[in-house]
């Protein structure tokens, strides 16, 4: 006779299976000694740290100039004698090309290329490189215009305007404004390489071209473009590289998540080289595995040298995880209240020492999971790697060539059970997650995982256990099994507390394949149909954060149409 009551029968007779460990060959592991730089260090480039000291020397040398009157005039008389001499080359056809060409620097121009690129990164959901893009162009339009006021140049004397101007003369901002737009538009919408590098070339023409016909229609001096040239190239390419490196922020048209970095080149090799040195593996291949049941992280699969060749699992954590990890818990807070029952965390080390401290727990409780191997590191609080065994001739329990018996039920119940048995959660029980092989339920990527979660939230575990073992099998049969291991109070409970907000989306999704509410339908199988509990949690906390977020978005509206209204792009 089944148990409905009290505490049923929990191990079916099936004690703890601890993993085997792999076979996997760690010698050579190497220390890096002090000073040396990390595998994937963070840097300007050569070109980068020209452009900077280019930048900061003439600004500096600029000031001294300013400072002392006699030299003041005679740079002033210098520009004057070049502008003068260009003036004398004036014909109609050529004033007419060169006003033609001194529309670049227009504001409608610019206008125009700053709207257009925000709206074509808004569409691509490049949201970092806007942000970058948003603020280099803003922070070329204020310096300049800081830099005008400070050091108060005349326009050329004695020679004819012929063209629009407003304002001091040094530094350009017309063409330090443009500048910074186009170079801002290549590090933004231009993938690295080719295309990137035939750019540079034509932007050079276009910058050269605006400031040839300033200076031929008496607007600005020589000077006056060639630091605002400088200016507009050195702002938005120090933040394009120190703030979105191509290496952990490619430009990219591809469709695919943004969690997913790329692992070529410069990163690849330091991942090479990371696992080599601090784990002592002879690497073989790196390539990405899984993307498709993976949102917050990029999964990797190493294959290790030997004989024969093994395979470990990698998850690749780096600043841009971490930022959406704050970004979805804060969400989840603001849509649901206490919904996650944790913090977001502070650093991308704390993060990966989470997920490696839970495998760890995972494993020592006795739970089919993968071994922990260790952490990598790539680049020093920015990039890690958690690396692990991997699973192979492994399946998705999803997949339709797998087939759910009682005995796959049944573990994957006993999952459930060990893991409350041991006071954790694994938070995220889903298709993508359960993996079969040689007839036993293996559960991975426990990042989520909670130490002594909320009862709540194990009971979510199990309810969304039950609903994925349904896809495969029936409602009827997983309840059937699942009173073995669990009572009709606790399993009431499970169904009580989910609802469609606390299944992952991947569970949804094969629901909603199935044609099927499996959730009604298990709810029709218990004696009493249970009170659902509430998902809103409010308090004095959520409410305040709430007003905080909203008052913080109006005031950087505001503060941002102020700053595009004296920049001249509204």
């Amino acid at each position: 006779m089944e148990p409905t009551a009290g505490r049923p029968p929990r191990n079916l007779g099936e004690p703890a299976v601890a993993n085997r460990p792999q076979r996997v060959s760690r010698a050579g592991q190497r220390r890096r000694p002090s000073g040396e730089a990390p595998p994937l260090p963070r840097t300007l480039n050569r070109s980068g740290r020209l452009w900077l000291t280019a930048a900061a020397a003439v600004l500096l040398l600029w000031a001294g100039v300013v400072s002392n009157q006699r030299t003041a005039v005679w740079v002033l008389e210098a520009d004057h004698a070049v502008v003068e001499w260009v003036a004398g080359m004036r014909t109609t056809l050529l004033t007419n090309l060169m006003q033609t060409v001194h529309a670049l620097g227009s504001r409608w121009t610019i206008r125009v290329l700053f709207w257009a690129t925000v709206v074509a990164l808004v569409a691509l959901r490049r949201f970092r490189h806007l942000f970058v893009f948003l603020g280099a162009t803003l922070a070329v339009t204020a310096f300049t215009g800081f830099l005008a006021y400070l050091f108060v140049w005349p326009r050329p004397l004695g020679v004819e305007i012929l063209g629009d101007w407003s304002g001091y003369a040094n530094p350009s901002r017309s063409v330090a404004v443009f500048t910074a737009t186009v170079v801002g538009m290549l590090y933004s919408l231009t993938p690295s390489g080719r295309l990137r590098r035939a750019g540079k070339p034509v932007i050079t023409v276009l910058v050269t071209a605006l400031s040839f016909s300033l200076v031929y229609l008496a607007v600005n001096s020589p000077s006056d473009v060639l630091i605002g040239a400088i200016i507009g190239v050195t702002i938005p390419l120090v933040a394009f590289r120190m703030i979105t490196p191509n290496e952990v922020f490619p430009v990219t048209y591809h469709h695919g998540s943004s969690a997913h970095l790329d692992v070529g080149g410069r990163r690849g090799q330091a991942i090479h080289q990371a696992l080599e040195d601090q784990l002592g593996i002879q690497v073989a291949e790196i390539k990405p595995f899984g993307l498709s049941g993976s949102a917050g992280s990029t999964p990797l699969r190493v294959t290790v040298k030997g004989d024969p060749e093994t395979w470990l699992f990698a998850k690749l954590y780096a600043g841009s995880h971490l930022r959406s990890d704050r970004w979805y818990k804060l969400g989840r807070t603001l849509l649901y209240g206490r919904l996650e029952d944790e913090k977001p965390f502070n650093t991308v080390r704390r993060l990966v020492q989470q997920e490696d401290y839970a495998l760890r727990l995972m494993h020592g409780a006795g739970v089919r999971s993968p071994e922990p191997f260790g952490i990598v590191e790539i680049t020093p609080e920015r990039e890690y790697l958690v690396v692990t065994e991997f699973f192979t001739d492994a399946q998705e329990l999803g997949e339709p060539q797998v087939e759910v018996d009682d005995r796959i039920i049944d573990d994957g119940l006993r999952i459930i059970r060990r893991l409350w048995d041991a006071g954790l959660a694994h938070r995220d029980i889903k298709p993508a997650n359960l993996l079969v092989r040689d007839g036993r339920v293996h559960l991975i990527d426990v990042f989520f995982a909670e130490v002594r979660p909320s009862p709540w939230r194990q009971a979510v575990d199990l309810a969304n256990m039950m609903l994925v073992l349904a896809t495969r099998s029936s409602p009827e049969q997983v309840y059937r099994r699942a009173r073995l291991q669990f009572n009709d109070d606790e399993i009431a409970e499970a169904f009580a507390a989910t609802s469609g907000i606390t299944m992952p989306s991947q569970l949804r999704k094969a629901m909603r394949d199935e044609g099927r509410d499996l959730h009604k339908e298990f709810l029709r199988l218990l004696p009493e149909w249970p009170r659902p509990i509430a998902i809103q949690r409010w308090s004095i906390r959520r409410v305040g954060l709430m007003f905080g977020v909203a008052m913080l978005a109006l005031l950087a509206l505001l503060t941002a149409l102020s700053s595009f209204e004296s920049a001249g792009l509204l």
